[in-house]
C-alpha cells in the first residue's frame, strides 16, 4: 500500500488583477468578499477571520513559502491549483508562475483548469440580470496548442504530479467543451512528443460527474467533488443537460441575459454537516469507473451570495477528523486509491479552508496530520507483518 496523498484545491484569487478591478472595483481580491460578510442570524460564523489577521497577498513569495511549508508540516501531499484560461487570456496566474520560478519550494502540485465562464452573479440581487464577463472559445483549435504550450513548463517541473510518466491535468467542467475528445487527443499527442507517456486526465465538477451524457472515456478518474457531488446525486438529468449546453447556446445565439428562473431566498439554507458526511461515507465507485473520494472541511457561501447561499450546521475540526479517517479507510477499501482531494486549502468565501482561522486555529490541519500519521503507522505495521 502507498502513503495516502491528501490534495486540497487551491484558489489563487488573493491578489489584485486589472480585470477584477474593472468588474468588481479597485483592489478587489477574495478578501473583499470575506471581510464584507455579515452574520445572518445569531451565532452565524461570519465573517471568517484568518488567524492573526493574515489577509495575505499571493504575489508575495513569502506567503507562498509559508503556505507550502504549512501544508507539508501537516501532511498535505500537494495542491491542485486552479488555472484560468480564456481563449488565450490567462487570469490569476501569478501564484502558480511564482511557484514555478522558485524550485526550492518543496511542494507537489497539479493544474485544475477551471474552464467555463465568469459571470457577475455575486453583485446581482436579481439573478435574471447577470451577464458574462469572460468565457473560453473552446472551438478554436489553434488556441488548444497555445494552451498546451502554456502548461508545458509546469508539466516539466519535477514537482508536478505525474502518474506513470503522465502529468495529471484536472479539468473542472469537461462536459462544457464541445470538441472535448479531439482536444484531449491532441494534448495527449503533444505530451508524448515532449517525452511523456501522455496525460492523466481527471474531471472535477459535480455537474461533470453527475451528467451521464458526455463521453468520459479518455479520463482516468473523476473526483467526487464534495459537498456538491453528494448533494446532487439523483438530480434530474435534464438539469445537467441544461448545465452542459445553455452557456454554449447562449453565446452562439448572442443571448446576453441569464436564463436563471429561481427566486431569491428569504433566509440562508441550512444543511446538516453530520448528515452530509454520512452520505459521503456511503458512496461507492460505479462499476467500471475510477473515482477519487473528496473530503470537505466546511461550506458557507454567504460571503458571496448572502441569503441566497447555503451553509452547514454542526461543523467542527473534531468531527472532520473522525469523518476524514473513515474516508481514508474507504479510499483504500473501495476506491483502491491513494489519493483524496479536499475542499479546500483556501476557499475562504465559500467556508472551505484548511488554513488556520481565528475560531478553530489549526484544528482542521491537525485533523489531517493526525489521520495521515495514523494511516502511515497502520500501513507500516501491516507491511511489516506481511514481510
Amino acid at each position: 500500500m502507498k502513503d495516502i496523498k491528501v490534495i486540497p484545491v487551491y484558489l489563487p484569487q488573493f491578489h489584485a488583477i486589472p480585470e477584477n478591478d474593472e468588474w468588481w472595483g479597485k483592489g478587489f481580491t477574495e478578501w473583499v468578499n470575506v471581510k464584507g460578510a455579515k452574520p445572518l442570524f445569531e451565532g452565524h460564523n461570519q465573517p471568517r477571520v484568518p488567524l492573526n489577521d493574515n489577509y495575505y497577498d499571493l504575489t508575495d513569495i513569502e506567503t507562498l513559502k509559508w503556505q507550502c511549508k504549512l501544508a507539508k508540516d501537516y501532511g498535505i501531499y500537494g495542491f491542485c491549483m486552479y488555472h484560468y484560461w480564456f481563449s488565450g487570456k490567462v487570469l490569476l496566474h501569478k501564484p502558480m508562475e511564482l511557484l514555478l520560478s522558485h524550485p526550492e519550494i518543496d511542494i507537489k502540485y497539479c493544474i485544475s483548469w477551471a474552464n467555463g465562464e465568469w459571470r457577475d452573479t455575486w453583485k446581482r440581487k436579481d439573478q435574471k440580470q447577470t451577464k458574462i464577463l469572460i468565457f473560453d472559445d473552446c472551438d478554436n483549435e489553434k488556441l488548444w496548442v497555445d494552451h498546451f504550450n502554456y502548461m508545458l513548463p509546469f508539466f516539466k517541473d519535477k514537482r508536478y504530479m505525474c502518474e506513470d510518466n503522465k502529468p495529471i491535468l484536472v479539468i473542472y467542467s469537461p462536459h462544457l467543451i464541445p470538441k472535448l475528445n479531439k482536444m484531449l487527443k491532441l494534448w495527449d499527442q503533444m505530451a508524448k512528443e515532449e517525452g511523456f507517456s501522455g496525460l492523466t486526465y481527471i474531471y472535477q465538477s459535480a455537474a461533470s460527474s453527475i451528467d451521464r451524457s458526455w463521453d468520459r472515456s479518455l479520463f482516468s478518474y473523476g473526483i467526487e467533488m464534495n459537498p456538491g457531488f453528494v448533494q446532487n446525486i439523483g438530480c434530474n438529468q435534464f438539469k445537467y443537460w441544461l448545465i452542459r449546453n445553455v452557456g454554449y447556446l447562449k453565446r452562439k445565439l448572442n443571448i446576453k441575459r441569464s436564463l436563471y428562473i429561481g427566486k431569491a431566498e428569504r433566509e440562508i439554507r441550512h444543511e446538516d454537516y453530520d448528515a452530509v458526511w454520512q452520505k459521503i461515507l456511503s458512496l461507492r465507485p460505479n462499476k467500471g469507473e475510477k473515482t477519487i473520494p473528496c473530503a470537505f472541511t466546511d461550506w458557507d457561501n454567504s460571503p458571496r451570495f448572502g441569503k441566497n447561499g447555503y451553509m452547514y450546521d454542526g461543523v467542527s475540526p473534531e468531527k472532520f477528523y473522525h469523518y476524514f479517517a473513515l474516508l481514508v479507510e474507504n479510499a483504500r477499501k473501495y476506491y483502491k486509491s491513494d489519493k483524496i482531494f479536499v475542499f479546500a486549502w483556501n476557499e475562504w468565501a465559500e467556508g472551505g479552508y484548511l488554513e488556520p482561522d481565528k475560531l478553530y486555529g489549526y484544528g482542521f490541519l491537525r485533523a489531517i496530520k493526525r489521520v495521515v500519521n495514523d494511516d502511515n503507522r497502520e500501513r507500516f505495521s501491516v507491511e511489516s507483518t506481511e514481510k
